[in-house]
């Protein structure tokens, strides 16, 4: 097969991805309940599903010091039952009508997830407006699932290094904001939790007017409207939460941590920097360095720490979506006998290369490929662009950025990339996390 250069394969990628924006933009939908929920929709017809997705705008960010873990809690909780349907029966209910769900919590969200036939459409409604206006925040069930998360966060930090290391470089990175703490909360804050917290808290985020709801799939607008008068449009507004106005400092000088566990089998690495809000005009190029360096095996830092130097045998970034500044982290783990100064030394190296030297046009256009074969794939699927619409809204402040997201991503240069990795690439601006199973050196 005759090989084509990267170039014609991005104009491909490009010319599709825009596509799929157009028509998205063409059939996007919205309308405002009463009670100030908004509801965007999106007709798909293309196979008989539909999906509900549910962004509450509530994350650990909303927390404080004696709640925090609050907003993960109220994820479990949704799903233990309230006046209409029951204990365990909105899983039940959901699957009879041939649905599934999910949820997830974040430093800024928490986001349901609803995927079922067209046709059970109204079930649907039906089981989120009972759980939203009704929940059932009894003293039992609220000592069960307390019992439920110390587990799972004790567990998660038995078998996640991220998490581990993740932790403590977000508590000596953030002295102030919020994003400080663990989204799963500190341990004494999920024991101490009062059952009158829970309900303010309840009653605070979900509240309609904290909400946007996004149908997606082979729905009508029409239909979609009266149901959501319904069942959405009763369930009274509350006032509005109040806005989370704390401002990290300037960081002015490297932060370190070290943390010792005995079960790491080689050393992790975690380096984070200070960047702005997902909204920032730097973003797209943020997002482009990570996935320079380390997306795909012949991305910078995986060819030369795992394949070259062969000090590492994994090394990611991640770039979370984020209503206020946040960070963009850089981690690596070691090959079993390699030492954590060595590993650290061979990161810092190449990142302080690409702040000096920024990187070749050839990388950048490899990366390119990458985030709009992402991009595109997302849109391919009701899923998929129920999530984008949402995403695009919350984080980016209009759903129709989505549309020029591809030329966004496209219009990133190699002087933007050293420009981004100069501003921000610094030593005062950065957080070095080391996790090793021996004490660190005196």
């Amino acid at each position: 097969m005759k090989r084509r250069p990267l170039g014609w394969l991005l104009a491909g990628l490009a010319a599709a991805s825009l596509s799929v924006s157009a028509q998205v933009k063409d059939e996007v939908q919205r309308f405002t309940l009463k009670n100030g929920m908004e509801v965007m929709v999106l007709e798909d017809h293309s196979i008989p599903n539909a999906n509900m997705y549910l962004f509450w705008k509530v994350g650990s960010r909303n927390e404080r010091p004696g709640i925090t873990g609050l907003s993960h809690f109220f994820e479990h909780m949704m799903f233990n039952g309230a006046e209409k349907y029951g204990p365990k029966q909105f899983d039940r209910v959901m699957e009879a009508a041939g649905g599934a769900n999910n949820a997830y919590t974040t430093e800024n969200v928490t986001v349901y997830t609803d995927w079922f036939p067209a046709a059970s459409l109204e079930t649907i409604f039906d089981l989120e407006a009972d759980r939203i206006a009704k929940l059932d925040i009894n003293p039992e069930m609220v000592e069960s699932e307390r019992g439920v998360v110390a587990s799972e966060r004790t567990t998660g930090l038995e078998n996640s290094n991220w998490r581990t290391l993740s932790e403590e470089v977000k508590g000596a990175a953030f002295r102030a904001h919020p994003y400080s703490w663990p989204v799963i909360g500190h341990e004494s804050d999920i024991k101490a939790w009062r059952l009158e917290d829970l309900v303010q808290y309840h009653r605070t985020y979900y509240a309609p007017n904290n909400a946007l709801v996004v149908v997606a799939g082979d729905v009508q607008l029409d239909e979609v409207k009266r149901l959501a008068k319904a069942y959405f449009e009763p369930i009274p507004a509350q006032e509005p939460p109040l806005p989370v106005v704390t401002v990290e400092p300037e960081q002015k000088g490297e932060r370190r941590v070290y943390v010792q566990k005995a079960s790491v089998s080689s050393p992790n690495i975690m380096v984070a920097y200070h960047v702005p809000a997902s909204s920032d005009a730097d973003t797209p190029a943020l997002d482009m360095l990570g996935t320079v360096l380390t997306q795909g095996r012949s991305a910078r830092l995986k060819k030369r720490l795992v394949d070259e130097l062969q000090l590492a045998t994994d090394v990611m970034a991640y770039l979370p979506e984020s209503f206020d500044p946040n960070l963009l982290y850089f981690y690596a783990v070691a090959r079993p006998g390699v030492d954590a100064e060595q590993l650290e030394k061979a990161l810092l190296a190449e990142l302080k290369a690409v702040r000096e030297r920024g990187v070749t046009a050839e990388e950048l256009d490899k990366a390119k490929s990458l985030k709009l074969m992402s991009f595109y794939s997302q849109l391919e699927t009701i899923n998929g662009k129920a999530n984008a619409i949402g995403t695009y809204e919350l984080f980016y402040g209009d759903y129709r950025k989505l549309y020029t997201a591809g030329e966004d991503f496209a219009r990133v240069s190699v002087d933007d990339i050293k420009r981004v990795a100069g501003k921000y690439l610094l030593k005062k601006n950065r957080t070095v996390g080391i996790l090793d199973a021996k004490e660190d050196k005196e």
